[in-house]
């Protein structure tokens, strides 16, 4: 075995969860070391990838992200992730230093006060262990860490209750085919398309990123730094001082007397064991290489894993925010394209009454430039020369993408557990079991995809596809579940394991109730949670 590393916080994961964990720590003077599978990347070998790439292929968010031997995640049409049931977790991540927020879309909802009490208010799923006024200050805290613009506008704000601090950034401007939706869907519809916060820079420079310029490539890369991604933290944080180990894949946990986590064990390229040691421990992988670990780590403490002894759940609830996205060709071009990929939402249609029996549901037109989707059809078309130009010109203009997000309810058979098959380190491959379950079912069925069909007419759709069952977004959520009871949870208030009284497991695996929007936010706004509890452990110990 190699040489023992050691740090006051040792963090395993460098995504926006371990980021801003590890900032908040160096800056109280706490010492920290972070693990990350991946290697250290930078953005003109990315933008690089993307530009070579071809067009084929560019539909994938992972494509300019190639994995490592060492390091797999999944890739269109690998079976890194062993999936079974009635629907697919067919997820979308990289282990890369920063993670997926090299290629998320900046996009920030909060979560609403009724969204954190489903089971007081509607009889299903989980309430949170705390209420929205908790959670509110580190929503503000976390726009202002990650530099999140917004509207001031309280009516183009979300949730429709009062915030304490105004967002640090002002809103971006909608492109045309935005604009042209919000007015359709207002007179003809009455519903309200608002402006989403996002983690992109609207005006002058915030924490060394510029403004934004309009890229419409946000997924899979920012090409000049203006979203929120890992290049500019990662940045900040070495030259902060922040020492992190990259090509350092955790495979093993261990925990110690009193069942106090004591070191972290992690292969390299080499195929060589490492043990990394220190006081307090962060997983903050993601939420499925997260629940991996965890299960990985067994021993005769924890026969069931770690954080896995009370309850039984890590891995279980795994969730997301199932979605159909609906292709529709209309009389009119709405042109999308300018600006960042996702600039708005209706998110009323989230909210009511009928949560008590069946799920809410978040739409958005899809701002992608189309020209990427609609040059293969334009292709055959057999059009050549000026008539093939302005082929792709008319579909670019007259087609569109509606997306539909559905909330989901925890379920302990959604369940991640340890494959038979091994990756190349011979590491086991996660297995995830998954089905939407009804709820979810009856949304579609009831509500969102027949209120689709309504706001496709309004646009003037003469041909709409929606596609047999749900996609997945992408927003892991759920595997290491927060509660008050150790008997049905994995970590607490703080994201505090329940089994390990050293061992914080922050960010999306932790959330009892998912909504529709976006989870990224909610994710840091937990992490910063954790880590106040963290800092104030440390200096107690």
């Amino acid at each position: 075995m190699a040489n023992t590393h050691s740090a006051d916080v040792v963090i395993v994961g460098t995504g926006i969860v371990g980021l801003t964990i590890a900032e908040q720590l160096i800056d109280a003077g706490i010492g920290v070391l972070m693990l990350e599978a991946g290697p250290r990347i930078y953005r003109d070998e990315v933008v690089a990838n993307f530009r070579n790439m071809p067009l084929s292929n560019k539909g994938s968010a992972n494509s300019v992200y190639p994995p490592r031997p060492w390091a797999p995640h999944p890739m269109p049409g690998d079976d890194y992730l062993q999936l079974s049931g009635p629907d697919k977790y067919d997820q979308t991540y990289i282990r890369y230093a920063g993670g997926s927020t090299w290629h998320w879309a900046g996009t920030s909802w909060r979560l609403t006060p009724e969204d954190m009490r489903l089971h007081s208010l509607y009889g299903v799923g989980r309430d949170w262990p705390f209420d929205y006024s908790v959670l509110e200050p580190y929503y503000v805290r976390t726009e202002y860490a990650i530099g999140i613009c917004g509207s001031d506008d309280p009516a183009q704000q979300w949730p429709p209750v009062p915030r304490s601090q105004p967002y640090p950034m002002p809103a971006l401007p909608l492109s045309p085919g935005e604009a042209k939706f919000t007015d359709v869907v207002r007179e003809r519809l009455g519903l309200h398309n608002i402006h989403v916060a996002q983690a992109r820079n609207s005006g002058g420079p915030y924490h060394g990123r510029p403004a934004c310029c309009a890229n419409n490539n946000c997924v899979p890369v920012c090409p000049i730094g203006a979203k929120y991604d890992g290049e500019t933290a990662l940045n900040r944080l070495e030259r902060k001082g922040v020492r992190i180990l990259y090509d350092a894949v955790a495979c093993r946990i261990e925990s110690g007397e009193g069942n106090r986590i004591t070191a972290v064990h992690y292969l390299d390229p080499e195929k060589q064991s490492h043990r990394v040691t220190g006081g307090h421990f962060v997983v903050a992988c993601n939420g499925l290489e997260t629940p991996k670990l965890l299960l990985m780590s067994a021993d005769s403490r924890n026969p069931n894993g770690i954080a896995n002894n009370s309850s039984d759940q890590v891995g279980r609830n795994m969730m997301d925010h199932p979605q159909i996205s609906l292709t529709l060709t209309t009389t009119e071009p709405y042109w999308t394209g300018a600006g960042p990929v996702v600039n708005s939402g209706i998110m009323e249609t989230s909210q009511g009454a009928f949560r008590s029996e069946h799920a809410g549901a978040y739409f958005r037109l899809n701002n992608f430039g189309r020209n990427r989707f609609v040059t293969f059809n334009a292709l055959k078309s057999g059009k050549v020369g000026q008539a093939l130009d302005e082929e792709i010109r008319r579909l670019a203009g007259c087609t569109a993408n509606l997306v539909i997000a559905h909330e989901i309810l925890p379920d302990a058979d959604n369940r991640l557990t340890l494959s038979d098959k091994k990756d190349w380190l011979g590491l086991p491959k996660p297995a995830i079991h998954y089905d939407v379950g009804e709820y979810t079912r009856r949304s579609a069925e009831r509500y969102s995809v027949p209120l689709a069909r309504r706001i496709a007419e309004a646009m003037g759709a003469v041909d709409i596809k929606i596609p047999a069952g749900f996609a997945q977004s992408k927003h892991i959520m759920g595997g290491t579940i927060m509660g008050l009871d150790p008997a049905s949870s994995v970590v607490d208030a703080d994201c505090r394991a329940h089994d390990h009284e050293n061992l914080f497991i922050p960010g999306g695996g932790a959330m009892p109730s998912v909504a529709c929007g976006n989870s990224t936010i909610t994710m840091v706004a937990l992490a910063i949670k954790a880590c106040d509890a963290l800092i104030a452990q440390v200096r107690n110990a």
